[in-house]
């Protein structure tokens, strides 16, 4: 690989001071819940840093066992479970087996740096071509020492960590923001399904509480129609998409991953999902059964045999409404009671669910609720645009940046915010 004139060629066992580490037996309370922290790479993700282990072990645990103390401001690498996975640990830290750690020497090297390094395509390649085991496949300390960096000078290192920092800081913002607004939907999902909009005085029911004036009505009373889907094959090409449950996406339908399937007119005509129409997950695992998604587009498509398709008599009742009352946890949790449970598999069938029971409101408070959801579903769509938007501009500029395709003397960008 060419790289720019003043970069240095380095074996990875060239950049500090390589550590194993161990777990301390579980057998021995006096080992754990002590004052160091200690973790797997079950605690490495995708955040530049590591801040907190997964428990903490006692000082005669790090005398006896393993297990051995990384200090602060240095690589936590994952190379027997978690391979690949790499961070830059802010407090100091007890390891296990799992890891590597590397004190690194700074006078040469900034450990985000190299962790940056390390995260990029040509090295997470180099990370799947050495693997080995049955069970469990890592990579050797010695294969990973063996591993070739590409080093600018230490200026250069700050610059581009600092560039890519703040790329993953607003990557971080963007899934603050998401979390919150979840939990703003959450509890608003919880008061306007008890308390409505109304400020009416509140009635006990089946399902508990909720308005005075609203009725609750079996699913069959609202219902125009429950059809199971098709069971045929998917194809990788074909005249129509055939939904599948990996549609289901936050109580919405995507049209992403699709598999195709060829259909008489008849057969189409059936079976054509159209907009407003709920899809409900009759068959899966325990805790996917019962997710629920409506669909919203023009766009030509049918749906598979473990869906079935809830059409709404609208006169009464709005699907996103019922949509939204269905994706409320407490209702999950009251949908799976409904579900025969198999070895591997939950199934809730149409004339379960046709007894399922629902609250029904006015037409215009429904439309009201609604639209306050759909609102806040809309603030969450925007900002997982855009920290997919920034994920993607990550990953570019971690790779043009570590093969010096882009160079940081070329970016007007501040770079004040890695720590030597």
């Amino acid at each position: 690989m060419e790289i720019p004139e003043n970069w240095i060629p380095a074996f990875f066992r060239d950049i500090g001071v390589f550590y194993g580490g161990g777990t301390p037996s579980t057998l021995n309370s006096e080992y754990w819940n002590g004052q160091i922290q200690w973790t797997t790479s079950k605690r490495l993700s995708d955040a530049p840093y590591l801040d907190r282990g997964e428990r903490t072990i006692s000082d005669r645990a790090l005398r006896e066992s393993s297990t051995t103390l990384i200090p602060a401001g240095n690589l936590l690498i994952g190379t027997r479970v978690g391979t690949g996975k790499i961070v830059v640990n802010r407090i100091d830290i007890a390891i296990s087996q799992d890891l590597t750690g590397v004190a690194v020497d700074k006078s040469k090297y900034l450990p985000e740096f190299i962790a940056y390094q390390t995260r990029a395509q040509r090295l997470q390649e180099c990370f799947q071509k050495q693997k080995r085991g049955v069970t469990i496949q890592g990579i050797s300390r010695d294969d990973l020492k063996e591993f070739v960096l590409y080093i600018p000078p230490l200026p250069e290192q700050k610059k581009i960590a600092s560039i890519l920092l703040k790329i993953q800081k607003a990557i971080e913002i963007q899934e603050s923001i998401i979390e919150r607004t979840r939990e703003l939907k959450k509890s608003t999902l919880h008061h306007v399904f008890t308390y409505g909009l109304r400020g009416e005085k509140l009635k006990e029911t089946e399902i508990g509480q909720m308005p005075e004036s609203w009725d609750l009505r079996d699913l069959e009373y609202v219902l125009k129609l429950a059809q199971y889907g098709l069971s045929v094959r998917g194809l990788s090409n074909g005249q129509y998409p055939i939904l599948r449950m990996n549609c289901q996406i936050d109580g919405q339908v995507h049209l992403n991953d699709l598999q195709y399937v060829n259909l008489d007119n008849e057969t189409f005509e059936k079976f054509k999902i159209e907009d407003g129409d709920i899809l409900f997950n009759r068959t899966n695992s325990w805790e996917l059964v019962g997710r629920t998604a409506i669909y919203h587009s023009k766009d030509a498509a049918v749906f598979a045999s473990y869906l079935i398709r809830l059409k709404l008599d609208e006169a009464q009742i709005n699907p996103d409404f019922v949509n939204f009352f269905f994706n409320m946890n407490s209702t999950q949790k009251r949908l799976k009671s409904l579900a025969s449970r198999g070895v591997s598999q939950s199934n809730i069938s149409a004339s379960k669910l046709r007894t399922f029971q629902v609250p029904v409101p006015g037409l215009a408070e429904q439309l009201e609720i609604v639209r306050i959801l759909r609102a806040i579903d809309q603030k969450i769509n925007l900002h997982t645009a855009r920290k997919s938007a920034l994920q993607d501009l990550f990953k570019a500029m971690l790779n043009k940046l570590m093969t010096g395709e882009i160079r940081v003397k070329d970016l007007d960008i501040d770079v004040s915010e890695v720590s030597a």
